[in-house]
């Protein structure tokens, strides 16, 4: 919802410039110029801050692809940034990632032979303490 709003009220807003440079004023071509200017702007303000403060603090949405061969295990925040985890059975691997603000500054912590899912029990076998 938040991020609909920003978006509408970005376009709004640059459309607004657009109009009144290119139209009142008679000048296209600097227009063009201050729409990209602010286009790219804003949408280096929402990818670089504001995309996972909004899904963080006031229930936006974001989507995360999770690599192929791996399962999801846990997601956790540490301040502003996302940590996943992920196990890779083929390497028998748990995969911590990093996903900050604008991609910058991504970690990744693997611990090698690790198993999230030790031997199952089977039901005939005694659990003691």
């Amino acid at each position: 919802m938040l991020t609909t709003f920003y978006w509408i009220t970005s376009f709004t807003i640059i459309f607004a410039i657009f109009y009144l440079i290119a139209i009142r004023f008679s000048k296209p071509k600097p227009a063009l110029v201050v729409t990209l200017v602010l286009a790219l702007g804003s949408y280096s303000f929402y990818y670089f801050y504001l995309e996972q403060l909004l899904v963080k603090r006031y229930g936006g949405s974001m989507v995360i692809q999770i690599p192929d061969g791996q399962h999801h295990l846990g997601v956790t925040w540490k301040d502003d940034h996302l940590w996943i985890e992920n196990y890779d059975p083929i390497k028998n691997e748990c995969i911590f990632r990093e996903y900050s603000r604008g991609s910058v500054l991504e970690g990744q912590v693997k611990l090698r032979n690790c198993n999230p899912w030790p031997k199952q029990l089977d039901s005939s076998t005694p659990i003691t303490k």
